[in-house]
This record gives structure tokens, C-alpha cells and sequence, in this order.
């Protein structure tokens, strides 16, 4: 009798532990500052497009202050003297986020599902960061 209990113990715990595994997985949505207005996550990348050092990093704070995903910055290949918010995938609800929050930018569609981001945006020379709060 005792090696029956214990057979059916051993069938119980393995099934136990996979799901509470399978409860733990479960996919999470995105904290609500990362949702765009159609409710879904905005995923960016900030390129300098001017001759400004460092203007890609503080474009990429800004944006993530703001509840962006961004996810890469770098430079771009050439200047630009104008802002640029490339949508690459999805609505145009994310390149106008994007654009309220910059304060500037000419949004253009400019489709590209393998870069893997929802919007690409071209730091030009009109964008000016806004002061830094911090000492």
C-alpha cells in the first residue's frame, strides 16, 4: 500500500510544479507608459542626424522619460538640418507620440518591418533637448 501512495505522489508533484510553472510564464502586458494611443508598445530608434556630439543619447533619454521603448541609438549616415520620425511599421499613431514629445519632426512613412522597430527617428539640427533638470 505504501508504494502505491507514494507512485501516485510522484505523477502529482511533477504535474503540480509544471503548472505553476505555466502560471508564472504567462506573458505580462507592458506598463501603460509604454503603450502607444492604439494601445500598443512604441519601439524606437534614435539616430543623430546633425553634427551635435552626444544629441542621440539625450534624444534617447527624453524619449524614455516619456514612456518609449527605445532600444537602439547611434549616429546616422548623413545631416540633417530637419527632424525626421520615420514609421517603419504599424499606424501613425506612434511617429505623432514621438513628435509631441520631440516637439518637432516631419513624420514620413517608410515601411520596413526588418529593422524590428516601430518608428526610427533622424535627430536633426532643429531639435533642441530641453534643459537638464539634474545638477
Amino acid at each position: 500500500m505504501a508504494l502505491l501512495e507514494q507512485s501516485r505522489r510522484w505523477r502529482v508533484t511533477p504535474l503540480l510544479v509544471v503548472v505553476a510553472l505555466a502560471a508564472s510564464c504567462k506573458e505580462r502586458e507592458p506598463p501603460p507608459a509604454l503603450a502607444a494611443e492604439d494601445g500598443s508598445r512604441v519601439v524606437v530608434e534614435v539616430l543623430n542626424a546633425s553634427s551635435r556630439r552626444g544629441l542621440a543619447r539625450i534624444g534617447t533619454r527624453v524619449l524614455r522619460e516619456a514612456g518609449l521603448d527605445v532600444v537602439s541609438f547611434g549616429n546616422a549616415e548623413s545631416a540633417l538640418d530637419s527632424t525626421r520620425i520615420l514609421i517603419r511599421r504599424g499606424s501613425d499613431h506612434a511617429g505623432r507620440r514621438v513628435a509631441r514629445v520631440l516637439g518637432v519632426g516631419v513624420i514620413e512613412r517608410r515601411l520596413d518591418s526588418l529593422l524590428l522597430v516601430d518608428v526610427t527617428v533622424l535627430l536633426g539640427r532643429d531639435w533642441r533637448p530641453p534643459p537638464d533638470p539634474r545638477p
